[in-house]
């Protein structure tokens, strides 16, 4: 079905409360933020034919906002080679925001527009956000994840209920009882799991382990998409999840923080790895695949939908000017730079695993399938590489994470790698002897 075909027929499908603006209509002064029907999810070129140096030369977008990203890329290049820290890895939360989005929010600050989500930069984000996966979606726009997902899930559970998921899920780690807290007490049933993946046994166990009154009944499902430990759910497991779900009356929720990566990874369509394997509600994160700030909830289900406006109001995520959280959604979604932003980090990672793998002392705890690499060492040679100037975190499994975002250098990628041999090798651990 072409663009203008599935416009039609979700205009035609349901009533909106937000009408549904056809696409392409501000072209701006400084670059044409315009839709190519060939960055539909079956028409995008697979990431692995672009180049991780330069993913915005791959040639899928527009080749006015290419020519300006390729700019933009280069100009921060340039600025990074003269700044006193160098580029870290510890997160992809301290990259910068990547030129199509940048450019967007420009062409968004272009005189008034009106408050509260009424405005074009919001339809236009949301009709892209269809397109993208293929269907009359219901999309909502918050400030970051944990306001995301705990939102999310508490609009598909009452109080009394209880939600499943893994011992390492954000959820359950890294949200400080958000989620609780947003549904007034929804307990977290938490999954034991050495790599971060939920399964449909562990699923059952939980879900089925009591069902009397004094218990709190399990509702929903949620799993991470690439887990925490940078591993990529195969379409065949989120449909056994799914139908694990479906049996046993739960509602699947994603938190896709990295959605990009793991699409990437697979090289399939936002569709297949989303309503389609069965998942009733996506939190898309926008703020580590390069936008300065902002989520995406997608419900699939129209009817979990109801009131969410309400319940984003409510909880403070409701932003007055809510062109500059969604016009930047505008430009990573029409130009394909979402997709190229997460190849391009996967690549990194990739990079990365292979220089280092196999060294004597050194494990790479994870299968590397995404945008994250987790590296097992001694304290000693963990002391060693942060006195080498490197930033990384070890909250997981105790090795160091290194994740990679849209402006990872691969020279930078290089020179880690190289520390990283050295100090296997036993050059630069004297001082910690």
């Amino acid at each position: 079905m072409d663009r203008d075909s599935l416009l039609t027929s979700l205009n035609r499908a349901r009533p909106c409360h937000i009408k549904f603006f056809r696409l392409n209509l501000f072209p701006t002064s400084r670059v044409e933020l315009t839709l190519d029907a060939n960055l539909l999810p079956s028409k995008v070129a697979s990431p692995n034919r672009g180049d991780a140096a330069d993913p915005a030369t791959n040639g899928t977008a527009p080749q006015a906002f290419v020519s300006f990203a390729r700019d933009g890329r280069d100009l921060m290049n340039q600025r990074r080679c003269g700044m006193s820290d160098p580029q870290q890895f510890a997160s992809d939360n301290y990259s910068g925001i990547c030129p199509e989005a940048w450019a967007a929010m420009a062409a968004a600050n272009q005189g008034q527009a009106p408050a509260y989500g009424e405005d074009e930069w919001t339809a236009r984000a949301s009709d892209a956000f269809r397109v993208q996966f293929e269907t009359a979606c219901e999309v909502f726009f918050v400030f970051n994840g944990t306001a995301a997902n705990s939102l999310a899930l508490a609009s598909l559970c009452q109080s009394y209920h209880s939600v499943i998921c893994t011992a390492s899920s954000h959820v359950e780690t890294d949200e400080c009882g958000a989620p609780e807290f947003f549904s007034n007490g929804s307990k977290l049933l938490v999954a034991p799991s050495a790599d971060g993946k939920l399964t449909p046994q562990a699923i059952r166990s939980l879900a089925t382990n009591r069902n009397d009154i004094h218990f709190p009944k399990p509702r929903v499902v949620t799993i991470t998409q690439p887990t925490e430990t940078g591993q990529v759910y195969s379409l065949a497991e989120l449909r056994a999840i799914s139908a694990c779900c479906r049996e046993l009356g739960l509602s699947l929720h994603m938190d896709g923080a990295r959605f990009a990566n793991a699409c990437a990874s697979l090289g399939c369509s936002p569709a297949d790895m989303t309503w389609r394997a069965g998942v009733d509600v996506l939190c898309f994160g926008g703020t580590k695949n390069g936008m300065a700030v902002g989520e995406a909830i997608l419900f699939f289900n129209g009817k979990l939908a109801e009131d969410f406006d309400y319940r984003c109001k409510q909880a403070g995520q409701l932003a007055s000017k809510m062109r500059f959280l969604s016009a930047s959604w505008v430009g990573m979604l029409e130009t394909g730079a979402w997709l190229r932003n997460a190849a391009h980090g996967n690549a990194c990672a990739a990079r990365l695993a292979r220089q280092i793998g196999g060294l004597p002392g050194v494990e790479i705890l994870f299968p590397v399938e995404a945008n994250a690499v987790f590296v097992l060492m001694s304290d000693t040679k963990l002391d060693a590489l942060r006195d080498r100037g490197w930033r990384f975190y070890t909250f997981i499994g105790g090795g160091a994470r290194f994740m990679f975002a849209w402006d990872s250098s691969p020279q930078r990628v290089e020179e880690l790698a190289a520390d990283i041999r050295q100090i296997a090798s036993g050059a630069g651990e004297a001082g910690h002897e």
